[in-house]
């Protein structure tokens, strides 16, 4: 089938060829992005996906559509006690423990399509070239076989003088927070003052060695006078971030140019907030010590956590998705990372709900965005035999001044522009409803201008324009939709027969008359409810061995918790009827428009409800909640015009 795209460099997304080794210029916009280093003693949960690996790889393949040198690079964390311990309850080594490990969280994150230019691990050559006192514990007693009599001995132990740094880091950290936008819940408040309770106490001197067996070990020679560090290794909270480097050294031996170049190299990090101490101040303060040029952190992108159905994820009781076991569902990848960075907790926790994601699926994704594109598809198809027939606007930028689109050109810019200015900075969740806000305007569009087999008869030459402009957007929607849903993304590349573009400047027209298309095909399927019935009690958890029933939730309260109170279970019932869109069979693009702003703003006024009650919080939920009642009724409104 014949392409008729526009030639300019701004179009196209430039692709790596298979191979090609990813390595900065000086003078380009180059992004290192790292993910924290997964634990190799337990399978990932959905929390875990969403708080690190999955957000850095959306945030990865943004910057790539933005035609960037970007490397992305991660890795299983091998080294310390947690491993050592969770070996010796399996009955096997460290080592086997972390190659077995180690192939589940690559098999999981193939699944979800992890976008890793090297996922490495700590335990190679390439990375070992380079707290509480358990006395101190209540009852001490041993992981492995409780009956061991916990003994105290001394040992002596390496530290690094984190005090005598502390002004350094303090001013490194201030600098760096205000140039890269770090994320809220850090180590500094929106006033730049610093809220760290280590740092306002005073950094102390902190051991970087353990006496264990599996680590790095610590480099004594045999002639050397002090012996007394042989046989211990590295703490992991020392070795550990080393292996960012480490990971990239393996990728590339030419590593140095990622990681000693902080003028022409910005390095993104995503985390869960139980990092930050450790990427902030303490491994900086490593570095900043060190003396030799290393790229420092740029933008910190932490997350609170992601809890499941009123709960918490659980591996002992079984409760939760956990690695590779969400392809059991039968759900796509693609609804999978959408509905997981639709709920991203960026300043919140967020919860994991079965109804909440069919939800996401049927009426977003299915209504609103394959709608838009599958109802302008089949038009082309049926009606101009799958050729995009020929407009009087000129290839390029739409002018918007233009007479009869001025409005919706202008929109589609504005939301163009929002979402670059939300992906900047990783502030997904609004990158993402952004792409749905404009999926959205495109179904309103059609409406508004009437596009059907009449307006064909009556003015050709208009009913061309709005078939080009529309095909126009879906091809702007197809690179905006790609860090999210790259899948999605590629099926709707097919459909249009067009190579990857990159992300716009403006609104422009980009695929010109003449050009064939590939066959329309629907983006989504339809989840049926009830299977939120079926999946909540797939991974409910174990049930009690009393023969007593474990509290289930029902699917209409999928966030009350088990043990929570008739009246609190109620009222929460009444608050998810409140947010819930309404489903009344085929919708408009204004409802499904406005849906989109009832689910934002119920999210915000979970959100609200579950940060610590501060001064002036109340009046700001309340105020949260009247706007939320008014979205429902204008809802309604609309629902019923419709």
């Amino acid at each position: 089938m014949s392409q008729n795209i526009r030639e300019a460099p701004e179009v196209l997304r430039v692709i790596p060829k298979p191979g090609e080794i990813i390595l900065p210029e000086k003078g380009e916009r180059n992004v290192l992005i790292t993910s924290a280093l997964p634990y190799c003693n337990n399978v990932p949960h959905l929390g875990n996906i969403i708080g690190s690996t999955l957000s850095a790889d959306v945030f990865a393949r943004y910057n790539r559509t933005r035609n960037r040198r970007t490397l992305y690079v991660c890795g299983t964390d091998e080294y310390g006690t947690a491993t050592e311990t969770q070996a010796l309850k399996e009955g096997i080594t460290p080592k086997e423990l972390c190659d077995k490990y180690n192939a589940l969280h690559v098999e999981t994150y193939k699944w979800f399509q992890l976008s890793f230019d090297y996922f490495g691990r700590t335990s190679t050559p390439a990375h070992s070239d380079r707290t509480l006192d358990a006395i101190e514990l209540i009852n001490p007693r041993c992981l492995v076989n409780k009956t061991h009599k916990v003994v105290a001995r001394e040992s002596a132990h390496m530290y690094v003088k984190l005090d005598a740094i502390q002004q350094r880091t303090e001013e490194w950290i201030k600098q760096s927070y205000k140039e890269g936008n770090w994320s809220p819940n850090s180590v500094i408040n929106a006033d730049g003052e610093l809220i760290d309770a280590r740092l306002k106490q005073g950094l102390r001197p902190s051991p970087v060695t353990r006496d264990l067996t599996w680590g790095v070990p610590v480099p004594v020679k045999d002639e050397d006078e002090d012996q007394s560090m042989k046989g211990k290794v590295l703490y992991v909270w020392f070795d550990a971030p080393i292996g960012y480097p480490s990971i990239t050294a393996n990728y590339t031996s030419e590593w140095r140019r990622w990681w000693f170049d902080h003028e022409n190299v910005r390095l993104f990090q995503f985390m869960g907030k139980d990092n930050v101490y450790f990427h902030t101040i303490f491994f900086p303060s490593i570095l900043l010590a060190d003396g030799r040029p290393w790229t420092m952190l740029h933008h910190l992108s932490t997350t609170e956590y992601l809890n499941y159905e009123g709960g918490k994820f659980s591996k002992s009781h079984n409760r939760g998705v956990f690695g590779p076991a969400a392809k059991e569902t039968g759900i796509p990848k693609s609804v999978w990372r959408y509905y997981l960075i639709s709920t991203r907790p960026e300043t919140a926790d967020a919860m994991f709900s079965w109804a909440d994601c069919i939800t996401a699926n049927n009426n977003v994704l299915l209504n609103n965005f394959g709608n838009f594109v599958n109802r302008t598809l089949k038009f082309v198809s049926a009606v101009y035999d799958g050729i995009i027939p020929q407009s009087d606007d000129v290839p390029g930028p739409y002018s918007p001044n233009d007479d009869a689109d001025s409005e919706f050109i202008t929109e589609v810019n504005g939301h163009i522009k929002d979402y670059v200015d939300a992906m900047e900075y990783a502030k997904l969740r609004l990158g993402l409803q952004t792409v749905m806000l404009l999926s959205a305007r495109g179904n309103l569009y059609l409406q508004a201008s009437g596009l059907n087999k009449a307006l064909l008869t009556e003015s050709p030459k208009r009913c061309a324009q709005v078939v080009s402009r529309a095909v126009n957007l879906i091809y702007v929607l197809s690179v905006l939709i790609h860090p999210f849903m790259p899948e999605t993304s590629e099926s709707i590349l097919e459909q249009l027969n067009a190579p990857p573009r990159a992300v716009p400047e403006v609104f422009s027209n980009d695929i010109l008359g003449g050009h064939h298309i590939g066959k329309p095909e629907h983006l989504f399927k339809k989840i049926e409810e009830k299977m939120a019935d079926v999946w909540r009690e797939k991974f409910g958890g174990n049930k009690p061995t009393d023969g007593t029933a474990t509290p289930q939730l029902s699917a209409d309260a999928t966030h009350v918790a088990p043990g929570m109170s008739k009246r609190k279970a109620a009222a929460l019932k009444k608050e998810q009827k409140a947010t819930a869109p309404i489903d009344d069979g085929p919708k408009s693009a204004e409802v499904l428009a406005w849906e989109q702003k009832v689910s934002e703003q119920g999210q915000l006024v979970r959100e609200l409800k579950t940060k610590p009650k501060t001064e002036g919080s109340e009046k700001e939920i309340a105020a949260a909640v009247e706007e939320l009642k008014r979205l429902k009724a204008e809802l309604v409104t609309l629902s019923k015009q419709s």
